[in-house]
């Protein structure tokens, strides 16, 4: 284990990930408060019909993370300035795209990494998550801990190593699932932040789930995580810094656009 596990984000509903036994379930949404969306006054007039005032042009605002609206936003917080936005096209998809932004005071969100090819759980999303209900969680989550069976590749997150990693048996198409877990991130949906990917707390109990991890791809659906190709899960392992608060962005993009 990479150092003793104490919680390093406070605020965020927490989330789970997996283990052997291959049951990953969990949801949920981040409570931190964000800023209100940029509001354009350019058009705007006094009671006079002149202009109110010069507005600062629109290509010198700070950027938001494209397709993400301001309820999703607010979610983000302001404290956060690392995302792992990953969605869909609709509600019943289980493939999903990537991407990885950054923000800095001036120029707003960058991307920084990404896209990715990502598959979510087997029929897509929900806002509400059960155990067992083959959905992903959508909504907004911290990214406070990682593990896997391989060693550490070099995260500034605290990492957990162990055979309890391994991943066995087949998935749904019949792909083998050996090498899932080498590499994970947990999304802290009904889980306590601060502690392996392996603790089984359920804070929400254990109807809404839990197990929700960011994995290595094994070739299709999951059953709630999100999976990236090997190389990318290593690369999103030595990018993450928890000193910016980093959060996944998930669900389809019809629910991120509100």
């Amino acid at each position: 284990m990479k150092g003793p596990y104490m919680p390093l984000r406070t605020g965020v509903i927490p989330a789970v990930a997996l283990v052997a036994s291959l049951v990953l379930t969990g949801c949920g949404a981040g409570v931190t408060a964000a800023p209100p969306p940029s509001v354009d006054t350019s058009a705007v007039t006094d009671t006079k019909g002149g202009r109110a005032g010069a507005a600062e042009p629109l290509s010198a605002r700070p950027k938001e993370i494209p397709g993400i609206g301001p309820a999703t936003r607010a979610r983000i917080g302001t404290a956060s300035r690392q995302a792992l936005v990953v969605t869909g096209g609709t509600r019943d998809a289980n493939r999903a795209i990537a991407t990885l932004y950054e923000r800095d005071g001036a120029r707003g969100w960058q991307a920084v990494a990404g896209p990715w090819p990502a598959h979510n759980a087997l029929r897509g999303w929900t806002e509400d998550h059960r155990q067992n209900d083959l959905r992903s969680p959508i909504g907004v989550f911290g990214l406070t801990d990682a593990g896997g069976r391989l060693p550490d590749p070099g995260t500034a997150l605290p990492y957990d190593r162990g055979p309890a990693f391994t991943a066995r048996g087949t998935n749904f198409d019949g792909e083998p699932l050996t090498g899932a877990f080498d590499y994970v991130v947990a999304i802290n949906y009904n889980r306590k932040p601060g502690t392996t990917p392996l603790d089984w707390t359920r804070p929400l109990g254990s109807s809404k789930g839990g197990g929700i991890w960011i994995h290595v791809d094994h070739g299709g659906a999951t059953q709630g995580c999100v999976s990236l190709p090997r190389g990318r899960m290593k690369e999103l392992l030595k990018k993450l810094d928890p000193d910016r608060w980093p959060v996944v962005v998930m669900g389809p993009a019809e629910s991120l656009a509100r």
